[in-house]
């Protein structure tokens, strides 16, 4: 799937190549390919799209995500170079023809972009003072690193990337399978993995070494040098899908919060990359918007209002666009849904209340379900483009496999903003062992879609009492009137590796319960 997108983006960039470099009433530009030196003498390819007027511009530098190459943002630097800026993209070290191998926005990266910039001050119309750093996944994810670590960034926009990599690799402590499958496809037909990364990575499948791969992942994640970037001070912005499927957006929010610079936070529906992809392609796109007025305000010196507009840009999975002065404002109430008994006739309990007592239901081990959280990239990636929730019939849902409690349905809508969190009594369990958790919308003819879902993964003593804990993924939607919100506890799910043992079991008990924030 990788390897088919990057194919596309450099057919894509050959075409836009062959069209006119600028647009009408725009200045012209010029397009060049170059070499540029990287950190231990590793070549590293590039291009260079400039306005071809005299002065000295701002400049924006875009790393290309994984699997990809400069060429990914061709058709965008055509565009910010008719509107006034030195467009350096590069293809990262150890991907297709750029040297060395892969160090998954490591320190040579990070020296990498360093030496771009370098590069670009000594050979361009670049001003020193007016520096970004922008891009997508991978690319995202060098910038903002790199704004730890080089104070001449001066401006940042994070397009689908990460800020903690151990959450996105280990979020609640289980292993995200189809993620780290497509990053690791795409680096053996594409790039240039070495040891480093495919020990890691070997690691990472065989569940060794946790400790290890976690303290390689901590360094190559932003949230380890969030003081650094405070200190310099970049204008930040972030935009990321609710469904990222690689990096799901509960990450963003403890950072965002405590960035002290000037920030901007924008969440759309969709998957990791979806919301960014039509712009890749040159056409119209809300984010790539966002990113002209943000580079404009904070690198070209024009006031394009943004920096005095509500800092949380929301677009829910089905609502209008709303707007918040930080993520505390998102919700007013958390409105606690108490687990209930299981019902014989229907195998559904009631979710709502307090939570009741004098029950439990059992779940067999490594058994999914219809529930789940459906294809990486694709299943929350067509939502972004109809507008639909992934769906199933509710009453498929095995209820010899999984646990069920639906709510009473009131005649008010139920607005969801923010992050819900599952509190589940477990006894009797194995010492290691995962459960997933759905939330659905559900209407009365038992059709329900998904508005968020998590893993769980516990790793201690056999057996006894036990409680998890799971934040779902962040979410904005509006539960309709008349529907009802339900819970989904099973024991596996294609996304993610899980650790139970086929034949065990899993006993959710009484005073259990979901708290889902509300507005």
């Amino acid at each position: 799937m990788q390897s088919l997108a990057a194919i596309a983006v450099a057919v894509l960039a050959t075409v836009t190549l062959q069209a006119p470099a600028h647009a009408a009433g725009q200045p012209p530009t010029s397009t060049k390919f170059v070499d540029i030196t990287g950190s231990g003498g590793v070549d590293l390819k590039a291009n260079v799209v400039a306005p071809t007027t005299a002065g000295k511009h701002p400049a924006i530098v875009f790393p290309s995500s994984w699997g990809l190459n400069d060429l990914e943002y061709i058709a965008q630097a055509n565009t910010l170079a008719g509107r006034g800026y030195v467009v350096v993209s590069y293809t990262p070290r150890g991907w297709w023809a750029s040297g060395g191998e892969i160090d998954t926005a490591g320190p040579q990266d990070l020296a990498d972009l360093s030496a771009i910039i370098d590069w670009t001050i000594a050979n361009t119309a670049a001003d020193p003072a007016r520096i970004g750093a922008a891009g997508v996944s991978y690319g995202a994810g060098i910038s903002l690193l790199g704004s730890a670590f080089d104070k001449r960034i001066r401006a940042v926009v994070m397009m689908s990337g990460w800020t903690d990599l151990v959450y996105s690799l280990y979020g609640d402590n289980t292993r995200h399978q189809q993620s780290a499958g497509l990053l690791s496809l795409a680096a053996t037909l594409l790039g240039h993995p070495g040891a480093d990364l495919s020990g890691k990575l070997a690691d990472f499948n065989a569940d060794r070494n946790v400790e290890q791969v976690q303290a390689w992942a901590r360094v190559r994640s932003a949230g380890t040098y969030l003081d650094a970037i405070n200190a310099n001070r970049p204008a930040i912005m972030i935009a990321n899908a609710w469904g990222d499927s690689f990096f799901p957006p509960d990450q963003l929010v403890d950072f965002f919060g405590r960035l002290t610079t000037p920030k901007r936070l924008e969440l759309r529906p969709g998957d990791h990359a979806i919301a960014e992809f039509t712009g890749i392609l040159g056409l119209p796109n809300d984010a790539w918007t966002s990113l002209y007025r943000w580079f404009d305000t904070y690198l070209a010196g024009v006031d394009t209002g943004i920096g005095a507009e509500p800092a949380v840009q929301l677009q829910p999975l089905n609502a209008g666009a709303e707007r918040y002065p930080d993520w505390a404002a998102l919700n007013t109430a958390t409105r606690r849904y108490g687990l209930g008994a299981i019902r014989w006739l229907d195998g559904t309990g009631l979710l709502g209340g307090a939570p009741s007592t004098g029950w439990s239901k059992t779940l067999p081990a490594d058994l999914d379900t219809v529930a789940n959280g459906g294809v990486v990239l694709l299943t929350n990636g067509v939502g972004a483009f109809t507008g639909r929730q992934p769906q199933i019939w509710l009453p498929a849902v095995d209820r010899l496999r999984a646990g069920v409690w639906a709510s009473e349905r009131p005649p008010a809508p139920t607005k969801i903003r923010g992050i819900a969190k599952v509190h589940l009594n477990l006894t009797g369990t194995a010492a290691h062992g995962t459960v997933v958790a759905y939330l659905y919308d559900l209407d009365s003819l038992g059709n329900a879609k998904l508005i968020t879902h998590a893993p769980v993964t516990w790793l201690g003593p056999a057996g006894g009492s036990r409680t998890v804990d799971v934040n779902l993924s962040a979410t904005a939607y509006d539960v309709p009137a008349g529907h009802s919100l339900t819970l989904v506890v099973d024991t596996a799910d294609p996304l993610y590796y899980d650790e139970n043992t086929l034949g065990g079991s899993v006993t959710i008990a009484a005073g259990s319960y979901v708290d889902v924030p509300i507005r």
